[in-house]
């Protein structure tokens, strides 16, 4: 075969590589999914950028909506442990692909009401541990029958995660923005039967506005700031607000490392088992808290929830662990004097 022949052969084969939706379903979702879902959202054109001309009162106030204030990790946690571990599941689901809302990238969000979540609330039933779980509100619209499986363990709470997973920042409308937090408080209370305590921003995005709005609507806590490995009061404006951060961290979030389809920066769950560990026995040795932040239709995949399986063995092995809810860890240090 000539070289005339040869690419003729090659070049329609690479044309077929780069049509959307012939390989795996990232190449039908617009953005990369190898990044977290913060780093896949640009926010609007809703505040002043810091430079160089800023006065020291101009970044003051940049930087004064919702800030880290006093720490409230107790003396002592209940019974005696030394470390409140807490884990979280953000079921976001198909909502992730609400800009492209196609058969094929629905079905791995999909994924994780059908399978996952199921897959993980067994586990959790086999270790008799609690976790939260930050759901949209049209997430619970879409599976009913997932939420009311994680009601009937009466052991797991249900924190507020946007509309549709709607990032707040790119909303552009404060009024708008109000009233889908709103939204999401009612349509979760009806659902669940009990009015969410705690909230976490869909890829952690806040407005401007966002702070105000959660303390206004009488949040217990948050968990979206990413300030400190431990409790700690939110400070606004220099004051404190009286709500509590029980902050997250990316190195703790299954999604930097697996994307949606095994192509994330580091998609070896036994790689990821040693970073969660990593971070867990600092914590123990700190006498803090450990929050993990799992995706179900991510980290629920099978040989990721054989290692999240093993992460909860180890961390039982150590006795004196105080494994609880988002909003239990936020009202026990609540409960606390204040020094």
């Amino acid at each position: 075969m000539d070289s005339r022949r040869r690419h003729m052969c090659i070049v329609p084969l690479v044309v077929i590589g780069l049509l959307p939706g012939c390989s795996a379903p990232r190449a039908q979702s617009a953005p990369p999914s190898s990044q977290s879902p913060a780093a896949r959202e640009q926010p609007a054109a809703a505040v002043n950028p810091i430079t160089i001309d800023s006065s020291e009162e101009q970044i003051r106030q940049a930087v004064a909506t919702a800030r880290m204030g006093r720490k409230l990790t107790p003396k002592a946690w209940p019974n005696g442990a030394r470390i409140a571990v807490c884990l979280t599941f953000d079921v976001d689901n198909e909502l992730l692909q609400r800009a492209n809302p196609l058969p094929v990238p629905l079905s791995v969000g999909e994924y994780g009401a059908t399978t996952a979540v199921p897959r993980i609330l067994d586990l959790l039933d086999r270790h008799q541990v609690p976790a939260t779980f930050f759901i949209p509100a049209m997430g619970a619209m879409l599976h009913p029958d997932m939420l009311s499986s994680i009601l009937s363990r009466h052991r797991h709470e249900v924190g507020v995660h946007g509309w549709i997973h709607e990032f707040w920042p790119g909303i552009g409308d404060a009024a708008k923005e109000e009233r889908m937090l709103t939204s999401d408080i009612d349509y979760l209370t009806k659902a669940t039967g009990r009015r969410p305590v705690g909230v976490r921003a869909p890829s952690s995005g806040f407005s401007p506005h966002t702070f105000g709005f959660i303390r206004k609507a009488g949040f217990l806590y948050d968990s979206s700031l990413l300030a400190a490995d431990e409790p700690y009061d939110i400070v606004s404006n220099g004051q404190p607000s009286g709500v509590i951060e029980l902050p997250i961290a990316e190195v703790s979030n299954d999604y930097v490392y697996y994307g949606e389809t095994a192509n994330g920066a580091l998609p070896s769950p036994d790689a990821v088992f040693q970073i969660y560990k990593a971070e867990f026995d600092l914590a123990y040795q700190e006498r803090t808290m450990f929050i993990l932040t799992q995706h179900p239709h991510v980290g629920g995949r099978r040989s990721r929830i054989v290692n999240l399986d093993r992460l909860i063995t180890y961390i039982k092995s150590k006795g004196d662990v105080w494994f609880a809810t988002m909003e239990q860890v936020a009202t026990y240090v609540k409960q606390q004097p204040r020094s």
